[in-house]
């Protein structure tokens, strides 16, 4: 269990760099150049000859990553790949979300395999008992903690569906908490064994379950005297662990973990007792989490050593342990753990500038002939990287190939990051299996993919969009103050290893130059952090007022998230000033942010996104197919009968977004489509040919996931999807979607309007009277309702409404973490079904995000209650009901 991180100063330390994309693409890379600024380039090799076993894929587990039903949503589980997580157990008062038996469906709908319990998380604090052992203070020989023990695999047994799949961990930490002292405590620790062992596994007895899996010893740290008493001890009992335990939450680990499990190894040699698997049930230090080129190395020593890990427990359940954002968000950290669960076949040598280094260059790989696919994840130096690549066979992927290579880039733990750029998208010449890529790079917080297939036709070309990317310390800066954060920190990490505070005077600004190609529509993304409170800055573009950027809430200054606005530009150079006084002279609501990073980005024709086909997850007998018979189907996916692909989608905001998927077809055929397990009617291919087929459905905020199918078959080469002006008039359109502020609901009992600074709401300070409010005290009684009346014009179907939303509910704080609570909406169509909601913790009563609810309504024109008749629901500022897709789907040739 993670210790307390002291709160830390005013400007707490943080972390460090982000890749200047701007930079990356200026340089038009269709081939492969180093940048300028880095002055050596560090070598990886990667020698896909040489196979270290299959891919493993445990290193994406999580210590309390999953909170409650919805929180995490399914598509951040299922794209994160989570294999193994622990939570607490059934009714546990160590924290307020994390049951285990709550989360089940959704960890094991995904890539869930082993879900194990913290026992002792029964127990309010930590240290356990007070730090005491339970029942010696009572002195009558009573072990007050075998009750406990016993009950929770009684729940476990008799209520989950999943019981074989259950571990059991009796002691977390126990040379932090009732054991402290082995040389004169281990004989208790050796009969306390004996005895959760026993009941556990009398439990599993009785209910036919077979032989119960319980992992121990659970220490903070790795102890070789420790581990061999008492793997000595458990031997000559035959009560051996199922899964030895242990943690490494320290920098050093990064140094010293391979040398661990070679004397975890040898112990087990010395013993004669076969292999134990492992499971590192806590990795990592707050400093690493959503922090891509930090936990690359984590990852690549993990797989490495072929154990399963968890990451560290530093903050609050249901967010992947800050490795996503917002209610259903990628961050960099996300991002990470996707590009890790879509590795496939066999994993192979890979050999850094320095091995067993903390905050070096590392990385991992793994080839699938099959699939016809080579790939490294990589990162952690500040030098360009030549990757060199051995082992390429020839056989597999013939002569010509093509290589991209994606930077994934610090994002803060609540930025909104969509899918990594290409930087590097080059076709090549194998010599004797061999190829180097140089992967840009001066930045020690991004990770990158590295992936080579054989030449297709649908190679992803240098993402040029961002015209823009600098470091706010890097502006022009008037009254703020730059703040250098510290990589050895254990707090927020800093893009580019500096940020700007201070920020909080009517003169304070930061300004920059930004040079447009063209005329056209331009996304700003300031990348900062609002300490608790939403807030506001005024945009200046060539010295007059553009518009407000309006922040969401963040947990802190160093707990950095993402806000964006669309700006007109005409072409040319132009300056841009985000100031905290609109009139220089009274300081805007809460513009005392941290500014860390401002992005602009040419979306002219719309935020574009292309999902390749070969970097989809396939099942059941869809294939990767390079054939050569139709240029276009070079590089796909060919599916039939059951296959699928499976893809990931980005969106910044929520809405309708047109998405489409291309396909080759040698007859008349159909695609299938899934949207979060809901089906979209595609229509009919009419023969044979290469076609795109595109519906136009409400996505929510953050990330879809989208599985095609075509049980007649047909290949499929990717996903693009698109949203810009076309399809934000049909977010409003009648016949689409209604929109509604949630006080101008129908509201029963307690349900009121509520007063809120003008500085917050979507609705503003409408008419200049100051006056701004939002829909509270709903739920808490069934009675304490709001109702949306339907336009019948909308009718029966699927649809999503999505509740723009704050929640700041915690419970008392009992020991270390923020104890935040999750609030749950309740939809009853009248007439028809209840559907539930889940809105995580968002810092502040007056900031609002995004949830979306799938709703299949049966009824014409029913209307719809929103309450929760058991507890209080989220403070509410929009509501929008929208139909799932907006026409029909048209497919036309390509």
């Amino acid at each position: 269990m993670p210790r307390p991180v002291s709160p830390g100063r005013r400007r707490a330390p943080g972390f460090a760099a982000a890749v200047s994309v701007a930079a990356l693409t200026a340089l038009g890379f269709v081939g492969i150049a180093p940048t300028a600024s880095a002055a050596t380039v560090d070598h990886l090799g990667v020698a896909f000859g040489s196979s270290t076993e299959a891919v493993r894929g445990g290193a994406g587990g999580t210590l309390y990553g999953l909170g409650d039903p919805g929180n995490p949503t399914q598509a951040l589980i299922d794209g994160a790949h989570v294999t193994n997580t622990s939570q607490k157990p059934p009714g546990g008062a160590q924290h307020p979300t994390g049951d285990a038996l709550r989360v089940e469906p959704s960890f094991f709908a995904g890539a869930g395999k082993d879900e194990y319990v913290y026992m002792q998380d029964q127990y309010p604090d930590f240290p356990y008992n007070g730090g005491n052992r339970p029942g010696d203070a009572n002195n009558d020989g009573v072990w007050d903690y075998l009750p406990i023990v016993k009950q929770e695999a009684e729940t476990i047994a008799t209520q989950s569906a999943h019981p074989k799949q259950y571990v059991f961990i009796p002691f977390n930490e126990p040379d932090l908490d009732w054991y402290t002292n082995w040389s004169g405590q281990k004989q208790q620790f050796f009969a306390d064994w004996s005895a959760v062992y026993q009941t556990i596994q009398q439990v599993w007895t009785a209910h036919g379950l077979g032989h119960a899996r319980i992992g121990a010893m659970g220490d903070s740290s790795f102890h070789a005297d420790r581990t061999t008493d008492f793997l000595t001890y458990a031997k000559a009992q035959n009560q051996l662990p199922d899964v030895t335990i242990w943690h490494e939450l320290n920098p050093g680990s990064l140094a010293g973990f391979r040398g661990n499990m070679s004397s975890y190894r040898g112990i087990l040699a010395n013993l004669g007792l076969s292999a134990i698997p492992v499971n590192i049930t806590e990795y990592g230090n707050p400093r690493d989490m959503g922090v891509p080129g930090q936990l690359v190395q984590w990852i690549s020593m993990f797989e490495d050593q072929k154990v399963d890990a968890q990451t560290a427990y530093w903050n609050y359940a249901g967010n992947l342990n800050d490795n996503s954002s917002r209610t259903n968000s990628a961050n960099g950290g996300w991002w990470l753990y996707k590009w890790y669960g879509d590795l496939t076949g066999n994993t192979v040598t890979v050999t850094p500038p320095q091995a067993n280094t903390t905050d070096t260059l590392q990385g991992v790989a793994s080839i699938d002939t099959t699939a016809k696919k080579a790939t490294v994840l990589l990162g952690g130096g500040t030098n360009d990287v030549s990757v060199d690549l051995t082992g390429l066979s020839s056989s597999v992927f013939g002569t010509s190939v093509d290589v991209t290579v994606r930077a994934d880039r610090l994002n803060g733990k609540e930025g909104l990051s969509q899918q990594p750029p290409v930087i590097v998208s080059q076709r090549a010449t194998l010599s004797n299996g061999t190829l180097s890529v140089t992967v840009p790079n001066s930045d020690r917080y991004a990770a990158y993919q590295v992936e080579v297939t054989p030449a297709r036709a649908n190679r992803p070309a240098v993402d040029t969009s961002a015209v823009s990317t600098v470091e706010a310390e890097n502006t022009t800066l008037t009254d703020a103050t730059v703040y250098t954060q510290d990589p050895s920190s254990v707090n927020g990490m800093a893009s580019g290893g500096k940020d700007v505070g201070a920020f909080n005077k009517a003169d304070s600004a930061a300004t920059w130059t930004v040079n447009a190609p063209t005329a056209g529509t331009y996304r700003l993304a300031v990348l900062g952090g609002a300490n608790g409170q939403p807030g506001q800055h005024a945009l200046f573009v060539d010295n007059t007022f553009n518009q407000l950027v309006k922040y969401s809430a963040d947990q802190s200054w160093t707990y950095r998230g993402t806000t964006s606005v669309l700006v007109q530009l005409s072409a040319g150079s132009h300056a841009f000033s985000l100031r905290a006084s609109k009139d220089g002279t009274n300081v805007l609501p809460g513009a005392d942010i941290t500014l860390d990073r401002f992005t602009v980005q040419n979306v002219t024709n719309g935020d574009t996104d292309t999902y390749p086909a070969v970097d989809a997850r396939l099942a059941g007998t869809a294939s990767a197919t390079y054939g050569s018979s139709t240029a276009a189907a070079n590089g796909g996916a060919a599916l039939t009968g059951s296959g699928t692909a499976t893809f990931f989608v980005s969106a910044l905001e929520s809405g309708y977004q047109d998405v489409s998927l291309d396909s080759v077809t040698s007859a008349a055929s159909a695609l299938t489509l899934k949207v979060g397990g809901r089906s979209v009617p595609l229509g009919s291919i009419s023969g044979a040919g290469s076609w795109r087929t595109t519906a136009r459905i409400w996505l929510p905020q953050g990330i879809s996931e989208l599985t095609v199918g075509s049980p007649n078959g047909a290949t499929v080469t990717g996903i693009t999807t698109v949203r810009g002006s076309t399809q934000r008039a049909a977010d409003t359109a009648s016949a689409n979607a209604v929109r509604i502020e949630g006080e101008s609901l129908t509201l029963a009992g307690t349900a009121k309007a509520v007063t809120i600074p003008a500085s917050a709401g979507s609705n503003g300070d409408a008419d200049g009277n100051g006056v701004v409010t939002k829909l509270g005290d709903l739920g808490n009684g069934a009675g304490n309702t709001a109702t949306l009346t339907r336009p019948s014009s909308l009718g029966t179907g699927a649809f999503v409404l999505t509740v723009s939303a704050a929640n700041a509910d915690q419970s008392s704080n009992l020991n270390y973490n923020p104890q935040v609570v999750n609030r749950f909406l309740d939809v009853t169509e009248a007439g028809g079904a209840t559907t539930r909601g889940t809105f995580r913790n968002g810092y502040s009563w007056n900031s609002f995000w995004d949830t979306s609810i799938p709703l299949d309504l049966t009824t014409a024109s029913g209307s719809l209650t929103l309450g929760n008749a058991g507890a209080y629901a989220p403070d509410i500022d929009v509501v929008t009901l929208a139909k799932l897709t907006a026409g029909s789907a048209t497919t036309v040739a390509r």
